[in-house]
């Protein structure tokens, strides 16, 4: 139905005065259609329609723009209006879907994993595999390049404007590990703190941005840093344990300090904390997304066990949502948002009449506790292996040998 709605729509388009004008237009100045002159999608429904089948009468037509109120007094305008008006309103229903495993890709090698980074350029999925890192065709799980030489690597970010990657290892004293986008080779690697953890790029700032738990410290870069020579700009001082973080692209980042039960906004520019905000109901803070557009935080708790949306205006909490055992991301793709726990469920949360709400639990297996998301895509990739249940003494399960695997999750119409 969606797909007929757009055909008609797109036909009655080019059918518009506006439109034929503008073709011609085009012709005398011999330059393509500019996109930015035509009418806007989002009143497509309407003026398509009523340009269809009211030309004479159509209220939008430039040249002629008869009192509405009039218009709508005749039983056969009224009644096309209200069938656009259904139309639009049913159109982004229709274009949403339940989530489901649609795939489960074995890659095996030794291992465990922790943050995912996706590149939906080029479809790649980067996933940090304790002592190497591996970049994954999305489409296929072909491991397309593996980059050894960490001692406990945690997340990766993706620089394509200088074709590099950064990967935090945690292990020893902590560095940055700097590789080339197109041959996966190690070009570096910047001293850091220990357990340096979770990493991002701030496009707005052009600052690699990564955190170090035992440190309590957020560290900064330039993605073009000399890889062997280079040093970090000085470390910002969190107060707390960090775990993940986001930038708003406006100059402030956002980080988790799981051991605090707090968020702690920095402000990049003056290089200082100028806000700590309690994650209360929550608590135990660890994955963190961000929407920009509508100013919102996707934070996973732990315990108690929460996905918390968090105005990014004033730290107020505006849902607390229960969640399963381990979550360890959270991921937003501007409409849902998104958290992965080790006890095997995705939560999907949605906002609808102004109120969020979990709106499906999926079922993924055991131990995917992080994601990444692709939004060309519309796919969620999740990593995890067959689990060994923890030996005395022990106080995590460990994944079998070569059994590690991607999940993919992806948007189904039922």
């Amino acid at each position: 139905m969606g797909k007929c709605i757009l055909l008609c729509s797109t036909l009655d388009w080019l059918r518009l005065p506006e439109f034929r004008a503008h073709r011609l237009r085009s012709r005398k100045s011999a330059i393509s259609p500019n996109v930015s002159h035509l009418p806007s999608i989002a009143v497509l429904p309407y003026r398509c329609l009523l340009h269809r089948f009211l030309p004479r009468r159509n209220p939008f037509h430039p040249a002629r723009r008869p009192n509405l109120k009039s218009t709508l007094r005749n039983p056969r305008t009224a009644l096309t209006i209200a069938a656009a008006t259904l139309l639009t309103a049913a159109l982004p229903v229709l274009a949403q879907g339940k989530w489901d495993v649609t795939k489960i890709i074995h890659i095996g090698g030794e291992g465990a994993w922790d943050y995912v980074a996706v590149d939906p350029a080029t479809h790649r999925v980067f996933v940090t595999r304790t002592t190497h890192t591996q970049a994954i065709e999305g489409a296929t799980g072909k491991v397309l390049g593996d980059i050894p030489g960490q001692l406990r690597s945690h997340g990766t970010a993706i620089v394509p404007s200088v074709n590099r990657g950064f990967i935090t290892d945690g292990g020893g004293s902590g560095a940055i590990v700097v590789f080339d986008l197109t041959t996966y080779a190690t070009l570096g690697k910047i001293a850091t703190m220990p357990d340096s953890d979770g990493i991002i790029y701030d496009r707005a700032m052009n600052l690699v941005l990564a955190v170090s738990g035992d440190g309590a410290r957020l560290m900064t870069l330039r993605p073009n840093i000399d890889p062997v020579n280079g040093k970090l700009d000085p470390p910002i001082d969190l107060g707390g344990s960090p775990e993940f973080l986001a930038a708003d692209n406006d100059g402030k980042v956002y980080v988790n300090l799981a051991d605090k039960d707090l968020v702690a906004v920095v402000d990049l520019k003056a290089r200082k904390i100028i806000a700590r905000w309690p994650v209360a109901p929550g608590g135990r803070p660890t994955g963190m997304a961000i929407d920009a557009r509508r100013h919102l935080l996707f934070i996973g708790c732990r315990n108690p066990q929460k996905l918390i949306v968090m105005s990014t205006t004033d730290g107020k909490i505006v849902a607390a949502l229960p969640i399963g055992a381990g979550v360890d991301a959270t991921t937003t793709d501007g409409v849902q948002a998104f958290a992965s726990c080790g006890d095997g469920s995705l939560i999907v949360a949605q906002e609808k009449a102004g109120k969020w709400q979990v709106e499906q639990v999926v079922k993924t297996p055991d131990g995917a506790r992080t994601m990444g998301l692709d939004p060309s895509t519309h796919t969620i990739y999740l990593p995890t292996a067959e689990i060994e249940a923890p030996a005395p003494g022990q106080k995590r399960p460990r994944p079998k040998p070569d059994t590690f695997m991607m999940v993919k999750v992806t948007q189904t119409t039922r």
